[in-house]
């Protein structure tokens, strides 16, 4: 019998969770999910699968759950994976997560192949199945011959079309406060047509472009931190355009960067009195003083935004205005922000939620001065509450990485990524068969 850990419950787990527990019987594993709230752990699981309650920062319940795992996957934040990892590499344990790959965790590389262990991250959605989906027509249109151009690709999380009942056109299928901090790690990086760009945080949501996806609509988006390390992850030195980025609908990026210029996302420092501030309080300490000016006005204003625009809904749709008291002690304006939005962007029991992924690959073809566009898209539908599109994409690459990996069709050692032909061409294959499948379309430009 093989026993599968899997330490953390949160809303990316229950999907991963059920793919282990129905292949649970025919390859004779044995799964344990752990995680601090109990009862999060067993609304996931089935009668079959062991669930305790665990403290990542107690050395010796971590230690010991390691210790009789055969796999380990992380679902916690990626800054708690270096302790679950060096657990991992004590007691010679393989570890699989779907955050990106930090620093910490690649200086773990050649202690793991000493241990002949695999240290396997970004395997899930964005990062991951974006990785895998990108490097098999990437790997392919080399092996042709053809000489590539330009590389782009944008992921979205977002809410299905059955369920967008709101002017944003968008609702939380992950954790919000990554929403709301997202772009904040420095600028952006990326290269067009042989030029280096740089996009700084304060710019970001007004640098946008337009794609249109088949079958799904039309999408906006807007730069990822850094497009630059791509190069080497996905061997295109010498690449004139490489740009990654981030799918909203139409309007949401201009609508958000009016909490962004306000300064609403920042989270490095404490309000005075949060808990008593009511919301619109909170809009109301970023702007002017003035006597008799509403915080409308002020905020419309100062934000150069006319009374007739589509913003203006948006806004107010939020509850932004109301005098809903916050309730938050000692908050960050990032955390009353989150605290605001959860309200309005919460997915209701029969929501649903949507992943979109889209690739544009340019290239020459051999032997001609013909260049061409392909471009390779996806998108999932969740299921439920429960079991949604981002559970789905984020899970089902975990659980089948850790399926190979158990059955000896994975046998790397060290850190790795999904780049590399031995993972995603299994994983790819199986996502196929799941329901997970890439389109593609070729045009001549």
């Amino acid at each position: 019998m093989k026993n599968i850990l899997i330490i953390g419950a949160g809303r990316s787990s229950s999907t991963l969770i059920r793919y282990l527990e129905s292949n649970a019987r025919k390859y004779d594993w044995q799964l344990t999910v752990a995680d601090k709230d109990i009862d999060s752990v067993n609304h996931k699981v089935g009668p079959f699968t062991r669930a305790i309650s665990f403290d990542v920062f107690d050395n010796t319940q971590c230690d010991a759950e390691v210790k009789k795992a055969d796999i380990v996957i992380s679902m916690l934040p990626a800054k708690f994976h270096p302790i679950v990892a060096k657990s991992c590499l004590s007691y010679s344990r393989s570890l699989i997560t779907a955050s990106y790959e930090s620093e910490e965790m690649r200086r773990m590389s050649d202690m793991a192949k000493t241990k002949g262990v695999l240290l396997l991250n970004e395997m899930g959605l964005d990062p991951g199945i974006d990785h895998m989906s990108a490097m098999k027509v990437l790997n392919r249109l080399k092996e042709q011959g053809h000489s590539l151009t330009g590389f782009e690709s944008f992921t979205g999380g977002l809410v299905a079309p059955q369920s967008d009942d709101n002017p944003w056109h968008y609702k939380f299928s992950w954790a919000p406060m990554n929403v709301v901090l997202a772009g904040q790690e420095g600028p952006a990086r990326f290269i067009q047509c042989g030029k280096y760009k740089y996009i700084p945080y304060t710019r970001l949501f007004r640098r946008t472009e337009f794609i249109n996806i088949e079958g799904y609509g039309k999408f906006e988006g807007y730069a990822n931190r850094d497009s630059l390390k791509y190069i080497e992850k996905y061997n295109l030195q010498g690449i004139p355009t490489i740009f990654r980025g981030t799918l909203r609908r139409p309007g949401f990026s201009m609508a958000w960067d009016v909490f962004v210029q306000l300064g609403a996302t920042d989270n490095s420092y404490v309000m005075e009195n949060s808990e008593k501030l009511t919301h619109r309080e909170f809009i109301n300490s970023f702007l002017y003083y003035h006597p008799t000016d509403s915080v409308e006005v002020k905020l419309y204003r100062i934000m150069h935004i006319d009374q007739d625009s589509e913003i203006v809904p948006m806004l107010e749709w939020l509850d932004i205005f109301s005098n809903e008291i916050v309730g938050i002690k000692n908050a960050t304006p990032a955390q009353i922000l989150e605290h605001i939005l959860s309200k309005k962007w919460k997915l209701h029991p029969n929501d649903k939620d949507m992943i979109v992924m889209w690739h544009k690959i340019s290239y020459r073809e051999k032997g001609s001065e013909r260049e061409v566009d392909l471009t390779s898209s996806m998108g999932v539908i969740g299921e439920d509450t429960n079991h949604t599109a981002m559970s789905i994409t984020v899970g089902l690459p975990l659980g089948i990485a850790a399926k190979l990996y158990l059955t000896g069709q994975i046998k790397l050692t060290g850190t790795h990524i999904p780049t590399c032909k031995e993972i995603y061409e299994p994983v790819l294959k199986e996502l196929e068969e799941l329901g997970i499948r890439f389109s593609e379309k070729v045009t001549e430009k």
